[in-house]
């Protein structure tokens, strides 16, 4: 099983209510290799990928190439997108860890809260803008 991770940013959670493109997917060879190859001689080009969640859930995730630089725009950058309803209804806020893994032609996302103490307790998000607070 391959295995990669993304500590998450405001921006990526919507706290900051910007709006963007889905998670920037850095341009580095290992972690690029987890997703499939895009045509890179077309513009934009993308795949829907299905991920499984813990709970068995499947959320379709697009992989996208925004190479229209190339094209006469100005984007040269590997975005992964179609992940807001994912990341709210998990209830993500920024500093939490989003897991994405790999199994052959099988795609799992699941995700760890950010730590809040020197005990490795970690954040409970209860809903309705409850959190707990260490004190």
């Amino acid at each position: 099983m391959k295995s990669i991770s993304k500590k998450l940013s405001a921006n990526d959670t919507s706290e900051t209510g910007a709006h963007q493109a889905g998670m920037l997917v850095p341009k580095d060879t290992q972690i690029l290799s987890f997703f499939p190859n895009l045509d890179k001689k077309s513009k934009n080009p993308r795949c829907h990928l299905n991920f499984t969640d813990d709970s068995g859930i499947q959320w379709e995730f697009a992989f996208i190439y925004y190479n229209n630089r190339f094209f006469g725009g100005t984007r040269n950058e590997y975005r992964l997108t179609r992940m807001t309803r994912y990341i709210r209804e998990a209830g993500l806020m920024e500093d939490d860890e989003i897991v994405l893994s790999r199994e052959g032609e099988n795609y799992y996302v699941s995700y760890q809260r950010k730590k809040i103490n020197e005990h490795g307790s970690t954040l409970l998000v209860l809903g309705s803008g409850w959190k707990v607070i260490d004190i």
